[in-house]
């Protein structure tokens, strides 16, 4: 048998003594980046079902919303070329599906409301005036975030559960956003840039939870997030430029290649990079850092990564912006497997976008940026329900 880096790595842990050090280490210790395994939710159809969407069985899909068309049952015209989403529980009963628009002209960030049971019975915007609105995330509190990606790219706190307009945050910085994450626990923010020499950030608000006013840092890398050795450091930077524009904290930062999707769940920040195709975890409280997925060979099923969310069950999904158009499923655990969920048929031209969870579980929301024409005014929202673990 070859022993490779990372099981010389666990030997030597062993040898040191690992076997007083509890659960948590061997979490650790025994994870690797996903390999390509069979779905727990078995394979996609053959076929795609009448909204051209392959499904596992049991899975159906709806559509809830086609570009420059009225969302039925509202007077809404839904927005261009949707981007990054999220689910919003309501007081009242029901929830909000928010949703960006990555639109140069026009931009901003629409939402859907349902009822309990699932029906359309609303939908407004939430942002205006703002441009190639991309990712970003929800807000523990209740909030949207929506991140702008272009050089003076802001990101912007909008209320999802009425027709609003959205304030400019303009303390978590100037650059390329892609997308953010809320650690309730730390009490930071974290944020993706969309560039090549872009940089993983975290914010730490001077009065939590308001956003208006604190410390915006980048990271720097020591150790090897491969053999899932590496921690995080960070480095105070200016908001009012990328951190790769700063003479000052260029050479002491690390560069994340191409940040796109950022999700928060159970102690953990997740996120990819596509100029290297990987998925991360960061583990604020230990400072570690580990590539879970690492796209290195022609057979991997997951290629693009781009937005991201977690399922009740702890399986990471990731949506791919080119691929098969897929939404692949990370199953949890040490013995990480990545496999297709569902496939889009007929999307050569667009990219998966915007995947969330209805606040039960039970429903997953995403959209075809460009849909089935490959252009702006083509993209299309769907719904999947089905038994998710």
């Amino acid at each position: 048998m070859r022993l490779n880096r990372r099981d010389l790595l666990r030997l030597s842990a062993l040898g040191g003594g690992a076997l007083a050090l509890g659960p948590a280490f061997w979490k650790e210790a025994y994870a690797a980046p996903a390999r390509p395994g069979p779905s727990p939710y078995g394979a996609m159809s053959g076929s795609p079902d009448a909204n051209g969407v392959r499904l596992p069985a049991g899975f159906s899909s709806r559509i809830i919303a086609g570009s420059g068309r009225v969302v039925a049952g509202t007077g809404y015209t839904w927005h261009g070329a949707p981007d990054g989403g999220a689910c919003f529980p309501l007081a009242a009963g029901g929830w909000v599906y928010a949703s960006n628009s990555e639109l140069f002209d026009g931009g901003g960030a629409s939402a859907v409301r349902f009822d309990g049971g699932g029906a359309v019975v609303g939908a407004y915007r939430i942002l205006a005036n703002t441009l190639l609105n991309c990712a970003g995330g929800p807000t523990p509190w209740g909030t949207w975030l929506s991140c702008e990606e272009h050089s003076d790219g802001k990101v912007w706190e909008c209320d999802p559960t009425r027709p609003s307009q959205g304030v400019a945050r303009g303390a978590l910085g100037t650059f390329p956003h892609e997308a953010v994450a809320v650690d309730p626990v730390g009490r930071r923010l974290y944020l993706t840039e969309d560039s090549g020499s872009g940089r993983f950030y975290r914010f730490t608000p001077s009065a939590w939870p308001s956003l208006t006013a604190g410390t915006l840092q980048a990271a720097k890398v020591t150790g090897d997030p491969v053999a899932g050795t590496a921690t995080l450091s960070w480095v105070n930077c200016s908001a009012s430029s990328p951190a790769s524009s700063q003479s000052s904290v260029a050479s002491k930062t690390t560069v994340f290649n191409g940040g796109e999707g950022c999700w928060y769940d159970s102690g953990v920040v997740y996120f990819t990079t596509k100029g290297d195709n990987r998925v991360w975890a960061h583990t604020p409280a230990t400072r570690t850092l580990e590539v879970i997925y690492d796209d290195l060979s022609s057979t991997s099923p997951l290629t693009g990564v781009d937005n991201v969310t977690v399922a009740r069950s702890g399986d990471l999904y990731v949506a791919e912006d080119g691929g098969n158009l897929e939404i692949c499923i990370i199953t949890p655990g040490p013995n990480r497997v990545v496999a297709p969920f569902i496939r889009l048929v007929g999307h050569d031209s667009s990219e998966i976008t915007g995947p969330a969870f209805s606040p039960d579980g039970r429903r997953l929301y995403f959209s075809s940026q460009r849909g089935t024409t490959g252009m702006e005014d083509g993209g299309i929202t769907f719904e999947v329900s089905g038994p998710f673990r």
